[in-house]
């Protein structure tokens, strides 16, 4: 029986999380054995059959987390009250060890860490620095220097790049970018929530 078990929306988000969970020190928790399932209904699936199809896995794992982006999941509330109506919807199968985890707007949010960090993983040799050079192509940054629209940003920094938009430099990243320091709070919640299950020995 593995530890933890995750429906998530896609293979990006397979991979960055699966590159965050091999670093169990960063996270401030125990190692611990994982099994991903990828919706193929995407966020949208995820939002409407992710609980019930986590259900089906109750014997497989001992904690269960179905993961998805608010954006493009078509829920009509507030993402806040998203996530606690699917947590609410694990409780007859998993009780307190099940969880929802709404990210907002999207993942790619997480991989906007350190300047250093990103410069470092992409290869980045502009002279301007990558938030810098966003901005100057008419990208707004918010709150802890992320860009409003994450995903975007990133496709246009690739782009610029000549790189592919790849599953395995979601992996990468949540490999090397600092797991203590992320500012998102969903990515907190995640944390929190595996430190209450997984507390390091």
């Amino acid at each position: 029986m593995k530890n933890l078990i995750l429906v998530v929306a896609d293979k990006n988000m397979h991979f960055a999380l699966r590159g965050a969970l091999s670093r169990p020190e960063a996270l401030g928790i125990r190692p611990i054995s994982v099994d991903f399932l990828v919706h193929p209904g995407r966020d949208g699936g995820v939002r409407k059959t992710g609980a019930e199809l986590l259900a089906l896995k109750r014997s497989a794992a001992n904690h269960g987390m179905i993961v998805l982006d608010y954006e493009g999941c078509g829920a009509a509330c507030p993402a806040g009250n998203l996530e606690a109506e699917l947590t609410q919807r694990l409780v007859p199968k998993w009780g307190t060890n099940g969880q929802a985890l709404v990210i907002e707007p999207e993942l790619d949010v997480w991989l906007w860490g350190a300047e250093n960090t990103l410069k470092t993983a992409l290869s980045w040799n502009h002279p301007a620095s990558i938030r810098d050079w966003l901005r100057g192509r008419g990208y707004v940054l918010g709150e802890h220097e992320k860009p409003e629209r994450p995903k975007e940003a990133l496709e246009a920094v690739l782009r610029e790049l000549g790189l592919p938009r790849s599953s395995a430099l979601y992996e990468e990243l949540a490999g090397k970018l600092s797991l203590r320091r992320c500012s998102d709070s969903a990515f907190g919640r995640l944390r929190a929530t595996l430190q209450q299950w997984f507390p390091a020995v």
